[in-house]
């Protein structure tokens, strides 16, 4: 991936922060002014959240940024090492695609049920479109921080 590819988050999340920054800012401005809080505020900022804490996911991933107990890893022959890398990439590629898997499950089921959101009444797998947009993200992070790390271990 290019410069741009490499720091997609980056970008995303600062573009999601302005939003949600606007949006509550717009809310506390109109509620101290008119005296009126709007209620869609809520909604936006609540559904971007979980898209923010997506793109930290990957952004954490991608940096190798994530807790990690490593003290018996780091400890172990390389042989075993090497399949702890792959074993955890693994396990949290599954987790992923599961989520993904889920989370289009869920928009299914939004769609055909018509789901509209409380406040806009917006079609609510808009704000679900993040989850399996995000975890495919996910997917190919980890699987890139899962390659760099078994490159770095060989060099």
């Amino acid at each position: 991936m290019g410069r741009l590819g490499d720091r997609l988050e980056e970008g995303a999340c600062v573009l999601v922060f302005v939003v949600m920054t606007v949006v509550a800012f717009v809310n506390v401005i109109t509620r101290y002014v008119v005296q009126y809080s709007l209620a869609f505020t809520e909604e936006i900022v609540v559904s971007l959240f979980v898209w923010l804490t997506l793109l930290g996911s990957a952004i954490a991933f991608r940096e190798g940024s994530h807790l990690a107990f490593t003290y018996l890893v780091d400890r172990a022959p390389p042989g075993a090492r090497r399949l702890a890398l792959w074993l955890s990439a693994a396990l949290s590629v599954a987790l992923f695609v599961l989520l993904i898997y889920y989370g289009l499950l869920q928009i299914r089921s939004e769609r055909m049920l018509g789901t509209t959101s409380e406040a806009l009444a917006i079609p609510q797998w808009w704000y679900t479109a993040g989850i399996p947009a995000v975890g495919l993200l996910i997917v190919v992070r980890i699987v890139q921080a899962a390659v760099r790390a078994a490159r770095r271990r060989e060099a």
